[in-house]
């Protein structure tokens, strides 16, 4: 297992849920880490829990699915942190209802965020990698990328779409010995899920983020020969 230490970080919708909690368990690893999230104000608790570990970290606000914010985010975190090994894409939004429910509006704003803004985080944050001939990129999906379900026709074909373009990209860019890996995982107990349960969810029975956050980190430790090119992370027993 390599030592991440030193190492640089960018995460987008890096100021909870998965984003947060992959944040805190690579500053344990001595990972200086740059976070992308949308409003200044979700950044508070999580900059006081890595300011509480000595850990070293920027922060910038951007809408990942517009291009210019995201350029001037990369651009800005780059320059504090002298550039970025690791790109965690994590941002992302969801919209249900059925097919004819969805407006137009609400499609767009799901794939200009959850695929474009994938586009153009990479592509800003790339070319350092390549030129450092290294790096890992690790793009959230979900199961809603392996398998369509009522009532998600935006969110799965958002989903389906960054599995695409992470198989691609991975091809193109394995001669770089940059690494690209994909996570589909299933319900995870976070504030973009919650709701579309009525029930109160039992730690014990939903993923919770720092298992997600735990295995990118093991992902992350693997000897840079070796990457674990797509990923399904489930509950043992939600029912």
């Amino acid at each position: 297992m390599q030592s991440l230490k030193g190492k640089k970080a960018l995460i987008t919708g890096g100021s909870r849920g998965i984003g947060r909690a992959t944040a805190i368990a690579l500053a344990k690893q001595g990972v200086e880490l740059g976070l992308i999230a949308r409003s200044e104000e979700s950044f508070e608790t999580v900059r006081e829990e890595l300011t509480d570990l000595g850990a070293t970290f920027v922060t910038a606000t951007a809408d990942v699915s517009q291009e210019s914010e995201v350029q001037k985010a990369v651009s800005k975190i780059e320059n504090e942190l002298g550039g970025i090994d690791i790109l965690i894409n994590n941002a992302g939004v969801g919209a249900r209802g059925s097919f004819l429910e969805l407006s137009t509006d609400e499609w767009k704003k799901v794939l200009d965020t959850n695929v474009m803004g994938i586009v153009y985080v990479t592509k800003a944050a790339l070319p350092g990698m390549i030129e450092k001939n290294k790096g890992d990129i690790i793009n959230i999906s979900s199961m809603s990328g392996l398998k369509g379900t009522e009532g998600s026709s935006a969110y799965s074909a958002s989903k389906f779409a960054v599995i695409g373009m992470s198989e691609s990209l991975m091809q193109e860019v394995r001669r770089h010995n940059i690494r690209v890996s994909v996570l589909t995982p299933s319900l995870v107990d976070t504030d973009f899920t919650r709701g579309r349960v009525s029930e109160p969810r039992d730690p014990n029975k939903f993923m919770q983020a720092e298992d997600i956050a735990e295995h990118i980190l093991g992902l992350l430790q693997l000897e840079q020969r070796i990457f674990i090119k797509t990923s399904a992370q489930w509950a043992t027993n939600p029912f």
